[in-house]
């Protein structure tokens, strides 16, 4: 039997968001098929969940624990890390090392997407990627208000440029609260993001690979109940989220081939969120979440149950596809 690791948890603000993925994906993996563990990585060390709710140690040698007196080791990875090590790339890194498989992107793809600054940097080059206009400001490097917002205008969002559910966000609607935002953006990170608002509907296009052929879900708008699509909206229920969105076969084709060649261009694998803002019917790319959130509140388990499959069957495809893929 496949003995599957579901990792979880990580080193940033979302570890609450990413156990909720992890407890999703665990329920709905057929553990006739697969034999199934958690593994939670934390600052204070790496664990494995037991049938008997007790612990072991994970060996970061060769990501192996001990059971009974032997050596157990994992055939595959089912990561389900928001935030970093998980989806920055480091956790990828470290499984290819090991030769062991994983569900989400490799290193390079990780690692891009996860700096918001530099993913939006590398689609720009695209004519047929709409992306609104930022400006990145370092931690501990000279910010010039007067010129940031000349270029973004208000109001505008700021934003860690290496976070994700929403952590950290401001929409910055007064300059005199510019240095707010800038210090809450910064509290987790070394790097924040000034982006231009856009003024439209907010859509979710969840896309994966099977077979070597890129599938676009259905797509959810997102209306929420604050002024934006904040943590409290993601989460809380303070949100309404229709799956799929009503809007024309024009725009929805337009949003899912896009989603298809961001996809593609960034050589992804596994699944992946790519979020828009759309404006007179032209859609702006936001971001890319190459580990969408996978809770029972999340946009991309609502997108999989729409096109008429199954969160078991999902899953079940993306554990398969990726331990094919390694061999």
């Amino acid at each position: 039997m496949i003995r599957v690791a579901i990792v979880y948890g990580g080193y940033s603000s979302e570890w609450r968001i990413s156990e909720k993925s992890a407890k999703v994906v665990l329920a709905n993996l057929d553990s006739s098929l697969f034999e199934l563990y958690l593994v939670h990585i934390s600052p204070d060390g790496w664990f494995v969940k037991l049938s008997n709710n007790s612990v072991a140690r994970i060996n970061k040698d060769d990501f192996s624990f001990d059971l009974n007196g032997q050596r157990q080791k994992f055939d595959i990875v089912f990561n389900a890390i928001h935030g970093t090590p998980g989806e920055d790339g480091r956790l990828a890194g470290y499984f290819d090392m090991l030769k062991i498989p994983y569900t989400s992107a490799g290193v390079l793809a990780s690692s891009l997407t996860f700096s918001k600054s530099y993913c939006n940097g590398f689609l720009r080059q695209f004519d047929d990627v709409n992306i609104a206009t930022s400006i990145l400001a370092r931690k501990g490097e000279e910010i010039d208000k007067e010129t940031i917002l000349s270029k973004v205008g208000l109001p505008c969002f700021v934003k860690p440029n290496n976070g994700g559910s929403s952590f950290g966000i401001t929409k910055l609607t007064n300059a005199d609260d510019f240095d707010s935002a800038l210090n809450h953006a910064l509290e987790d990170d070394t790097e924040a993001v000034f982006e231009q608002f856009i003024n439209g509907r907010e859509f979710g296009s969840g896309v994966y690979e099977h077979n070597d052929e890129i599938t676009a879900l259905p797509i959810t708008e997102i209306i929420s109940d604050n002024d934006f699509f904040d943590y409290q909206a993601k989460y809380e229920g303070a949100s309404n989220e229709i799956t799929p969105a009503d809007i024309s076969p024009e725009l929805t084709k337009l949003i899912q081939e896009t989603s298809r060649k961001v996809f593609s261009r960034l050589k992804l694998k596994g699944m992946s969120r790519i979020d828009y803002i759309v404006q007179n019917d032209t859609p702006y790319l936001i971001e890319v979440n190459t580990i969408p959130g996978l809770s029972e509140e999340s946009i991309l388990p609502q997108q999989v149950v729409a096109s008429g499959s199954s969160l078991a069957n999902f899953f079940e495809m993306l554990v398969r596809d990726a331990s094919f893929s390694s061999t």
